[in-house]
């Protein structure tokens, strides 16, 4: 959190408010939040700057600044880029970016995880990502060219990011769920016709969370404050002991890769049963 969905509708809410504007400060109140440069020099050069455009890799949101520079904001777990708030007394806002309408651009951020870059070249951060899910050249036949080597689970390699960007657990949990794959079933050992149905069922799952603004479990807001919608279409994500929207058997979770996991063990479970019966 936030992934793709979240970051995605964190750009177009912020691209309809910030394009245009210029920075005229910023306030470092956590100086390991910035990685490239130093914080000072941070402070420095980005002052001044107009904001030209903004743009989404994976998890990562680009703004656009004059001279060819980018601003790469990373949010990881509980980051959110808020407008317009009261941030003076918030003790988890790390980062204030003071605009010339007099707003702020506050980078809340309650576990210290989120960082800033920067840069002239934003693949200095986002080079080593893997394709973009939704664009027209995310083919199921890229998809199954970036599994049919990879031993680890599903769920895992859905969520590496050098495979596809901006994946992450809530969404993996989900595609994984319309497509009938349970989340421990090798990568490599998918189908050709489970392949398609997952490369299916990621680009809608994507597709829909977008168009719920994003999903609002635990620190994610959008820009103006506002929770996201898109949990409320979750079917296993978040579920569990939840009777599965199929058929009815509850939601489990179980560990993967250090990441909790949802599925239905009957709607997931019975190719993957059989696959591995000795």
């Amino acid at each position: 959190m936030p992934e793709l969905p979240e970051v995605e509708t964190i750009r177009r809410d912020l691209a309809r408010r910030i394009v245009g504007r210029r920075i005229v400060g910023v306030t470092v109140k956590w100086p390991k939040a910035v990685q490239i440069p130093s914080p000072e020099a941070f402070a420095c050069q980005i002052q001044g700057m107009g904001i030209e455009g903004l743009e989404r890799r994976g998890k990562y949101l680009i703004v656009r600044l004059g001279g060819g520079v980018a601003l790469v904001v990373h949010m990881r777990m509980s980051g959110s880029l808020l407008l317009d708030a009261a941030g003076e007394g918030d003790p988890y806002v790390r980062t204030v970016f003071h605009l010339d309408d007099g707003s702020d651009l506050l980078f809340r951020d309650p576990r210290k995880m989120g960082r800033v870059w920067l840069v002239a070249d934003e693949a200095e951060v986002v080079g080593g990502l893997g394709p973009e899910p939704l664009e027209d050249g995310f083919t199921a036949a890229a998809l199954e060219k970036k599994l049919h080597r990879r031993s680890a689970p599903i769920k895992a390699v859905l969520c590496d990011q050098r495979v596809i960007a901006g994946v992450g657990n809530m969404y993996a949990d989900e595609a994984l769920f319309a497509a009938g794959i349970h989340p421990l079933q090798r990568a490599r050992d998918l189908s050709a016709e489970e392949v398609a149905r997952l490369h299916r069922s990621l680009r809608q799952v994507l597709a829909e969370a977008i168009a719920g603004c994003g999903a609002s479990i635990r620190d994610y807001l959008r820009p103006g404050g506002e929770p996201g919608a898109a949990q409320f279409c979750f079917r296993v994500a978040h579920r569990r002991g939840e009777p599965c929207p199929a058929c009815g058997t509850p939601i489990e979770r179980i560990p993967i890769r250090n990441r909790g996991s949802y599925f239905c063990p009957r709607c997931q479970g019975r190719l993957y049963i059989d696959s591995h019966a000795p």
